[in-house]
């Protein structure tokens, strides 16, 4: 059994939408909230956790919806394409509000709105590549889907020094170029999604294969044979995913707040101005971009866990290191690419873990549950670190990422489910081949 490349990198592009969306709201919603509206880092931080805030309902919402919903375009599709006609739309007029108005309750109004239409496609685009692949290829499924997810990244963050040339009042930059381009971008994705990636067909194909199984599915058919008609999910299990989620939740705490800060940091520290930030954001990136098929590799070689826990301590060295810079150096690009391969790691591997531990009828489900850990965390840092980064110091910023990194490893050690098993080449779990 062998992963279908091509059509997991078309499944990817929806994600590649996603991701382009976010890199921009991240990076530019707190310098516009900040410089435009004039607003403090505390209240910048509780309007960037308001997405986290609405994805906390909307993600298993949409999810639990999806997994139910039957349609000739399928499962996801219905989900992915009207979130994504209603976001650039709104997206389109929150730079227009921004630009002309200068009204925060009309900014804030519509940028809620937008939060809301992002919501609705996020799980059904991210559940499809785990419906569409056999149960043994997902890892090194998610490592294309994350890879295209970067690629989405990478041109934003290009756009980014291209098309936004920032004023020498920052309050008087034009957005509406650099914002165009990433309408076009979410565009272009979806349609080319949409022409080639029949849903119904290709579920019902892998269906055939007989490879959608998770591990939760396995067991619970276990557990039936052996007359324990308790839960569908074993407590064993059921602590370890536990135990995931809260990973899930600590190292998005640790890497939201540098992501959301960043932009502001590197002024208010290192004197770096005219978007500069970009650049090790951008290194960051092109750095994940080119580990996640590797790195899917070495997972399956040494299994999920062991490469989880190799990219929080990695990112949380990386953490360290970079806070003690007091001045900007190139150096410090290094540690940033050291981020993005850490990054890497937990992405290809904490996703499919949580999936290997549900059923297969219930993956939009459990992709929902695992977003709303992620999502609690990027509700959390925006207000808790940006009081931090007022009240203290910006030189917060990196100790405070390094902390939560250090939880997410003792509590990813605890995870006992959901590995991948690479002596077991006649099983089910995890006999991908990255090779081909």
């Amino acid at each position: 059994m062998k992963l279908n490349y091509k059509r997991t990198i078309l499944i990817g592009f929806a994600f590649l939408s996603i991701c382009a969306f976010w890199q921009f709201y991240d990076n530019e919603i707190p310098k516009i909230l900040k410089y435009r509206f004039n607003l403090g880092e505390t209240a910048t931080g509780a309007i960037m956790a308001l997405d986290n805030v609405f994805a906390l309902f909307l993600l298993p919402f949409f999810g639990n919806l999806s997994d139910k919903t039957e349609s000739k375009l399928g499962k996801r599709m219905p989900y992915i394409i009207i979130g994504t006609a209603l976001s650039v739309s709104l997206l389109y007029i929150l730079i227009a509000v921004a630009g002309n108005s200068g009204s925060l309750p009309l900014f804030i109004g519509i940028l809620l709105l937008l939060l809301v239409s992002m919501g609705i496609y996020r799980s059904p685009a991210v559940s499809l590549m785990p419906d569409l692949t056999p149960a043994p290829l997902r890892s090194s499924g998610n490592a294309i889907i994350n890879l295209m997810g970067t690629l989405g990244g990478i041109f934003v963050l290009v756009m980014t020094k291209v098309l936004l040339k920032e004023a020498e009042n920052p309050a008087d930059t034009d957005y509406m170029p650099f914002v165009t381009s990433i309408i076009i971008c979410m565009v272009i994705s979806i349609g080319i999604l949409y022409k080639t990636v029949k849903e119904n067909k290709l579920r019902k194909e892998i269906e055939e294969l007989g490879g959608l199984n998770s591990l939760g599915e396995e067991l619970e058919e276990e557990h039936k044979e052996a007359g324990d008609a308790a839960a569908a999910i074993p407590s064993d299990v059921k602590r370890s995913l536990l135990f995931l989620l809260l990973s899930v939740f600590f190292w998005y705490t640790a890497y939201n707040a540098i992501t959301t800060a960043f932009s502001r940091f590197v002024g208010e520290v290192w004197d770096l101005h005219n978007n500069e930030y970009a650049t090790c954001l951008l290194v960051a990136t092109v750095a994940a971009t080119l580990s996640y098929i590797p790195i899917a590799f070495i997972s399956g070689k040494i299994g999920r866990k062991k490469t989880i826990l190799a990219g929080i301590a990695l990112m949380a060295a990386s953490y360290v290191i970079t806070g003690f810079y007091p001045h900007f150096s190139a150096s410090i690009n290094i540690f940033f690419a050291l981020v993005g391969v850490g990054w890497a790691a937990i992405n290809v591997n904490s996703y499919p873990m949580v999936v290997e531990m549900c059923k297969t009828g219930e993956i939009g489900k459990y992709t929902g549950t695992y977003y709303t850990f992620s999502m609690a965390a990027q509700v959390f840092t925006p207000v808790f670190s940006g009081y931090l980064l007022e009240h203290i110091s910006y030189r917060t910023l990196f100790p405070y990422a390094f902390i939560f990194s250090g939880l997410a490893f003792f509590t990813m050690l605890m995870v006992k489910h959901g590995d991948t098993r690479p002596d077991m080449k006649g099983k089910l779990l995890e006999n991908f081949d990255v090779d081909d």
